[in-house]
């Protein structure tokens, strides 16, 4: 489906936005994990690149989401924050909020669908999280969290489509600049696009010469497509194993930040991220979810050229045993719903 293209977001300059990833970062001194980068003298041979992992499965609740949440729940006022915030999400950003509202004080509502995964769920309801179930082939999760909004007056925390959030998210990418230095290229997962238009923002200050391109799962195309006509595109509950990426569309700050910063989009197949997901396993020891993997999926199955030196944001870990086992197993025939 595609939506109404002809919007126009009114958005801060490149050297405002970057100075507010800056402030950003000095936020989150203290509060989110410098998570390590992994090289590979193996992926670099399998790859004939240089390349250099970004390991934010190592973040504060297993994922980057961390970030966004910190530096926009960080900056409620305290009136604010006593209304309590709610949000919408299948997962990471779930947890995220409702862990910055249990270090902060305030209460967090989430919208979650019936089948998120049940370890995202037991863990938001851990960190004190209320989840509000809905059903994802009856319902509309967004006017599910505006109208709970509107009734009790909560403070609205989106998953990807909000500046502070995407500046939090930009951090990733700033610290890796700061690590490893320049790139040549840089390849981040595409959900909402949260992520991807910050790490481009601090691509474009911090590493200027740095190709930035978003990765989704070919079954939830939506932003690859709107990337590619300029035109807003939507999709409904894909049936990926990507559960981070079944997001409708880019937002109306993300899809402007992305025309404007990102470079290239492209697509990977359910195998490859599986594939992608055993490489970790296997090879590198780690447990990413399939979301996680996008980037490092692109370059294994060659969906972008490899070559010079490559940093790629591995998103997060939250996975649980099952879904894991069967990726391990080669039965994604079983999973993606």
């Amino acid at each position: 489906m595609v939506m109404n293209s002809g919007f126009e977001q009114s958005l801060p300059d490149l050297n405002s936005l970057y100075e507010m990833v800056k402030d950003a970062n000095e936020r989150l001194k203290g509060e989110a994990k410098r998570t390590p980068v992994m090289t590979s003298r193996v992926l670099n041979e399998m790859t004939g690149a240089r390349v250099y992992l970004k390991c934010e499965n190592f973040q504060r609740m297993g994922a980057f989401k961390f970030r966004g949440a910190f530096n926009a729940m960080s900056r409620l006022t305290d009136s604010e924050k006593k209304r309590g915030v709610i949000t919408h999400s299948s997962g990471n950003h779930a947890q995220a909020t409702a862990l910055v509202g249990a270090l902060l004080g305030v209460q967090t509502h989430i919208v979650m669908p019936k089948n998120a995964p049940a370890i995202k769920r037991a863990a938001t309801e851990a960190y004190g999280g209320i989840v509000i179930e809905y059903d994802t082939e009856k319902d509309s999760r967004e006017e599910i969290s505006d109208r709970l909004q509107r009734e009790h007056h909560y403070v609205s925390i989106p998953p990807y489509d909000h500046l502070d959030i995407v500046c939090g998210q930009a951090t990733a990418a700033l610290e890796l600049f700061q690590e490893v230095g320049a790139l040549d290229m840089l390849l981040t997962p595409c959900g909402g696009g949260g992520l991807l238009s910050g790490s481009a923002i601090a691509s474009r200050k911090a590493s200027p010469g740095c190709r930035v391109v978003g990765v989704e799962p070919e079954l939830a195309d939506d932003a690859t497509r709107s990337f590619k006509t300029g035109r807003l595109h939507s999709v409904r509950n894909p049936l990926t194993i990507a559960d981070g990426t079944r997001t409708p569309s880019l937002g109306k700050i993300t899809f402007p930040l992305v025309l404007e910063y990102v470079d290239d989009m492209v697509t990977v197949t359910e195998e490859a991220i599986a594939a992608a997901v055993r490489h970790c396993f296997y090879r590198q020891k780690i447990v990413v979810e399939p979301s996680g993997v996008l980037g490092l999926a692109a370059v294994l199955s060659g969906a972008v050229k490899s070559g010079g030196r490559i940093g790629i944001i591995l998103s997060g870990g939250n996975i649980d045993g099952l879904t894991m086992a069967r990726i391990l197993e080669n039965r994604i025939e079983d999973l993606g719903n």
